[in-house]
């Protein structure tokens, strides 16, 4: 994942962490260009916990990156995380589990 971020290019998790302790399952939802050489990442993700085959959703996840062009390639600027919590709405939280769930068949 590294090799996706500029020289300077920061990832922030939202347990405040820098790197992922558990295996991301995600789906892009859209990409907004800003011009020819900047773009915003929307993705939700979920994580499977180490020495287990589900997803955990109480740790799912919306992704915000902004990316720049680069001499042709596209890298990471910033990376935020924000936990998809939903308060009050079990069902968004059991809807977007769904949704990644697929993506682990």
């Amino acid at each position: 994942m590294a090799e996706l971020f500029t020289e300077d290019g920061e990832s922030i998790g939202f347990d405040g962490c820098i790197t992922p302790t558990a295996r991301f399952v995600s789906k892009v939802k859209s990409v907004r260009f800003l011009g020819s050489a900047v773009a915003i990442l929307r993705a939700i993700a979920g994580m499977v916990p180490p020495g287990q085959s589900d997803l955990n959703p109480n740790v799912n996840t919306h992704h915000t990156l902004v990316v720049i062009n680069k001499e042709g390639n596209y890298r990471i600027q910033l990376f935020q995380n924000t936990p998809a919590q939903f308060h009050g709405r079990p069902e968004l939280v059991e809807q977007m589990t769904e949704e990644l769930r697929q993506l682990l068949k």
